[in-house]
């Protein structure tokens, strides 16, 4: 992401002259050069816990299928699509930590400039479309329990993410032919952007991002939670006195969590990416803005990277469904002698929701 898209690498616009009246960016080069050396380290943590998190989630959804030739279920489908895109995505993150550690100085050529900011692309807004098909599909199960067996169904399920992985590949084709290295000669840098043949091509770039890569998916999200927390909200109400209302709460606190995340992970970056189109269209003008514009973008990306080591957080380690696996997966692994006798004591171990 950066100046330029949801996710994409590229430079900031420091390239362009500053109008020569303004202090308002009389230290911008020391926040730039302390960003230079702090952000990629930033990055690498990212990185790191991404791959190990969405690694360890691919691992507990396959492994039993190895074993047992089981298929995985509606849910499962959609979990191991999103552990898979956030994978994809965090393998591009140590490309972008060198690039903004070499100040933007593209080392990896013209091939890989436009693979891997392609890649991060269709992965982000593939992550984003499957965080939306996720909150789908417990609406479904959840406010209409007894009809959603027809509707959640294995292959509507897996063709709902060959559309998403599909849709992600289409919306990205833009970066994968219009990327390049260009030398920047008063930065002193052959940096990898995105170079729009016509200025129309940033309108279309921003309702992208926008809207179909944040508002829309937002307000699905908050649709299809609002209504699940309703109909929760009803049922603990009626079962209280029996089950004590408990795993409602808990419940509750999950989902209002995941809306939580995404807003904090994507919020910050669509308003500084909205801001950027507006520096850009010369409605907010100066120095001032357009470093502030830059300097924000490159900080909100850290957010919106947080979001691939958060997806495993929210979306499977809190549920039932992935300790429920994991419990299956230390049946298989361990030896009869070392299983806990009691099946009370798995219901101890998974009883958080």
């Amino acid at each position: 992401m950066a100046s330029q898209i949801l996710l994409e690498l590229q430079p900031s616009n420091q390239s362009q002259p500053s109008p020569p009246n303004t202090t308002s960016c009389d230290n911008a080069q020391e926040a730039w050069d302390l960003l230079h050396r702090v952000l990629p380290t930033f990055i690498i943590t990212v990185c790191f816990f991404g791959l190990l998190g969405n690694l360890l989630v691919l691992s507990i959804f396959l492994l039993p299928l190895r074993r047992r030739r089981r298929r995985l279920n509606v849910a499962e489908i959609y979990l191991a699509n999103l552990a898979a895109s956030d994978l994809v995505f965090v393998l591009g993150l140590p490309f972008w930590a060198e690039n903004v550690w070499n100040q933007f100085n593209w080392p990896f050529g013209g091939l890989l400039c436009r693979t891997v900011n392609g890649v991060i692309k269709a992965n982000l807004f593939i992550s984003i479309f499957l965080v939306v098909a996720i909150s789908q599909d417990r609406y479904r199960a959840l406010v209409y329990p007894m009809a959603s067996w027809r509707w959640r169904r294995r292959r509507q399920a897996q063709a709902t993410c060959v559309l998403i992985w599909v849709a992600g590949g289409l919306l990205s084709t833009p970066t994968f032919l219009l990327r390049s290295v260009k030398a920047l000669p008063d930065l002193n840098i052959s940096a990898c952007i995105l170079l729009f043949p016509h200025g129309a091509w940033h309108f279309a770039r921003i309702v992208e991002l926008n809207v179909l890569g944040f508002l829309l998916p937002l307000a699905a999200i908050i649709f299809f939670n609002y209504h699940i927390l309703a109909s929760l909200r009803g049922r603990e109400e009626t079962s209280r006195t029996r089950c004590g209302g408990p795993r409602g709460s808990k419940t509750t606190a999950l989902i209002l969590m995941l809306v939580a995340a995404f807003l904090v992970c994507w919020a910050p970056y669509h308003f500084f990416a909205f801001l950027e189109f507006l520096v850009r269209l010369q409605v907010l003008q100066g120095c001032f803005w357009e470093e502030f514009t830059d300097l924000g973008l490159q900080l909100a990306n850290f957010f919106a990277f947080i979001n691939s080591c958060l997806n495993p957080v929210i979306y499977v380690f809190m549920g039932r469904l992935f300790r429920t696996k994991v419990w299956e997966v230390y049946q298989r692994c361990t030896p009869k002698s070392l299983i806990p006798m009691s099946s009370s004591h798995q219901k101890e171990i998974f009883q958080m929701f």
